[in-house]
């Protein structure tokens, strides 16, 4: 079941321009801002070709700017008149008169070092812009290099008068630095145009232009995770310098759409989720691309955990041959009666007497205690116990021909449901395979084999699973209801409301078949319908917990955010372990304010980490709480944790597309966090 029908993203931004709040936009810009500014311009845009370059003169100095360059050790001291000696001094090296002439002279002789200084540097200046019009970029580079050097060497000539000039002269340095970069760009010698960059960037890290020039460079050399940071470093800035007008409405243009960003992400997320998978793949054992892996441990467990205990009843209950097994496993005897049976196998002193009758013993032994661990829905062990049996008939051939009636189907359609719920695609594939060469008109098996199609992307061949399934039995209920889901991931709702619609039909008092029809209706806006589909659920199962959370959704779809959160809370009234209502919950309350305040943020984090404690693998759970997280964190180091979030997630992620998501909000977040450092920002919070 899908999540709801917005996300945090859209609110954060929204919620963190109120007053009396910490603002959290600066952590959503690169997923939220609608607006449409202009692309930073690259070396065949108009704006670029046409660059004007800074204006390097400075204004002319007063006497009172002048002097305050001059060192306080360096000036000389008027004497005044109560300083003068009653009696004349003849010995002295000058008189008062003569110390304030030298003073005079002091300052004159400065002020036309300065004046012819800064006039050297303007006619440098003049000359270079005159070489950039005329697309001399390299001579106009040797230009600004000359004023630069000019600069720097009557900074450091203390007895040319220059002592004392350096913060006089920033700006200017600043300006010939930048318009040098521009030149190296613009004669294709990108790392030298870095260079000047990172140098601007040194002195004044919120030197836009520079940072805008670098962004263009790094994207051009296909250095697209350190072109991704410029753009966050950008983004922060323009928060951080229109907060008020953000807060009030005030329509601002931000520096980056979001067109370069999905560019830039385009590039990277490829990459890095390569990276991740051959990570998992060697954690676990386990390839997401072809769904291979899960081998067994020495004592028996797989190496990939299961899903939740909720997502397993999921997958159970939606065949209609749950409650006949279930009902067969509270008939085969207790736990500790049928581990007993196990445990005295193999007691005897004739062992090779007993053969392989031991060995059948065992099989049907486990696959019976195998089924009661799943009626008391301790998958785990279940899990154990059907694999276990696998593995005596692998290794023991003749045992499969001893065998009473489908003990062999059944154990390897469990371990089949087993690998499938681990998503070892391609050992349940194997399993089922069997199993339908032994019941050739088993349409169940050849639901599960198709639902397994799905879950690697196969539509298609799924498809074609499920029409032959219907060919063997046109009342195929189980059919029907899971080809609907794959209609629906195809789009195609009318198809998938025709397959619902004959499912009820045959089933009317099939509780699923109802909460896909309601699903199918709000996904075309027919929310009468889907509300009296809902309807139907609850006079069929009134304590389902899925019914609430769907009419939840229902009610979140109509903006009805109270009502949604009331249905919500009911849903985990009715299974605490169901994920699904503690993050549908978090949505609604982003969705509510306080009073005139904002959303209570604090509720919905603790509702997402209920959410993740339930079922780690509840993906969608990581990456709303890591956006909630990054958006109040106070400082990088607490911003730096949502990355370990991330990396919580990613080891749980059982599909490539789950990946691709965390995968994503993972490299956004270091993105910003490194630009937030770079900015020598204390936090992501913009209050």
């Amino acid at each position: 079941m899908s999540l709801l029908f917005a996300g945090i993203a859209s609110l954060l931004l929204y919620y963190g321009f109120r007053a009396g709040r910490p603002d959290p936009a600066s952590t959503k810009l690169l997923k939220t801002l609608d607006l449409k500014p202009s692309t930073p311009p690259t070396d065949d845009d108009d704006d670029n070709k046409d660059e004007t370059l800074e204006d390097s003169s400075e204004e002319k100095e007063t006497d009172d700017e002048v002097r305050s360059l001059t060192p306080k050790s360096r000036r000389s001291k008027t004497v005044s008149n109560e300083d003068t000696p009653n009696t004349s001094n003849r010995s002295s090296n000058a008189s008062p008169s003569r110390t304030k002439k030298s003073s005079k002279d002091t300052t004159s002789t400065r002020e036309t070092f300065i004046a012819n200084l800064h006039a050297q540097i303007e006619t440098l200046d003049r000359r270079g812009k005159k070489l950039f019009k005329e697309q001399k970029h390299l001579d106009a580079a040797e230009v600004f290099t000359e004023a630069l050097d000019l600069i720097s060497t009557s900074s450091l000539d203390g007895d040319g008068g220059g002592e004392g000039l350096g913060s006089s002269l920033d700006r200017q340095t600043l300006t010939l630095t930048n318009n040098r970069s521009a030149m190296y760009e613009k004669a294709k010698m990108p790392d030298l145009a870095l260079h000047d960059c990172d140098s601007i960037l040194e002195l004044d890290v919120m030197h836009t232009k520079a940072r805008t020039r670098k962004l263009r460079i790094l994207e051009s050399l296909h250095r697209y995770t350190e072109a991704l940071i410029q753009v966050c470093a950008l983004q922060l800035k323009f928060v951080q310098d229109n907060r008020d007008k953000l807060r009030m409405g005030i329509p601002v243009t931000p520096p980056v759409q979001q067109s370069k960003i999905e560019e830039l992400m385009g590039h990277i997320l490829p990459g890095e989720i390569e990276t991740q998978l051959e990570r998992i793949k060697g954690k676990f054992g386990l390839d997401l691309g072809d769904g291979q892996g899960g081998a067994l441990l020495e004592d028996g467990s797989v190496k990939r955990s299961l899903p939740s205990q909720h997502t397993i009843l999921q997958l159970l209950q939606s065949f209609t041959g749950y409650n006949a097994w279930m009902a067969s496993a509270a008939k085969e005897g207790s736990l500790d009666l049928l581990t007993e049976k196990l445990d005295g196998l193999g007691d005897g002193d004739d062992e090779e007497e007993k053969g392989m009758m031991m060995y059948v013993e065992k099989v049907e032994l486990l696959l019976r205690r195998g089924r009661r661990f799943a009626y008391h829905r301790k998958f785990e062990e279940c899990s154990k116990d059907f694999e276990a049996a696998h593995l005596i008939l692998e290794e023991q051939e003749e045992v499969k021909d001893l065998l009473q009636g489908d003990t062999y189907a059944r154990v390897l359609e469990w371990v089949g449901t087993c690998r499938h719920l681990r998503y070892d695609l391609e050992g349940a594939t194997t399993c089922y395979e069997a199993c339908a060469d032994l019941e050739p008109n088993n349409s169940e098996i050849l639901v599960k084999r198709a639902g397994v199609f799905m879950d690697g992307g196969k539509l298609d061949e799924g498809l074609t699973l499920f029409d032959t399934a219907l060919t063997l039995d046109p009342t195929a209920a189980d059919a029907l209801l899971h080809r609907a889901n794959l209609r629906m991931i195809q789009q195609r709702p009318a198809e998938a409301k025709a397959d619902l619609d004959r499912c009820i039909e045959l089933c009317p008092d099939h509780i699923l078949a109802w909460l896909r029809l309601a699903t199918v209706l709000m996904a075309t806006d027919d929310l009468p319908g889907a509300s009296r589909c809902l309807d139907k659920a609850k006079e069929i199962d009134p304590h389902s917990s899925e019914v609430h959370s769907y009419r939840g959704e229902m009610l979140f779809q109509s903006q009805e955010f109270v009502e949604a959160r009331a249905e919500f809370d009911k849903a985990i009234e009715c299974d605490s372990r169901n994920p699904t209502p503690y993050v549908n919950a978090a949505l609604a309350v982003m969705n509510t304010p306080v009073g005139n305040g904002p959303p209570d943020i604090a509720e919905s984090i603790s509702l997402l980490e209920k959410a993740i404690e339930i079922d780690p693998q509840y993906q969608t759970a990581y990456i709303h709480l890591g956006q909630l997280k990054l958006s109040m964190a106070t400082d990088l180091s607490t911003a730096k944790d949502v990355v370990a979030l991330y990396d919580k997630g990613l080891d749980y992620c059982r599909t490539a597309e789950e990946l691709k998501d965390i995968v994503s909000m993972r490299i956004l977040t270091v993105a910003q966090v490194e630009a937030a450092s770079m900015l020598k920002m204390d936090t992501l919070n913009m209050q």
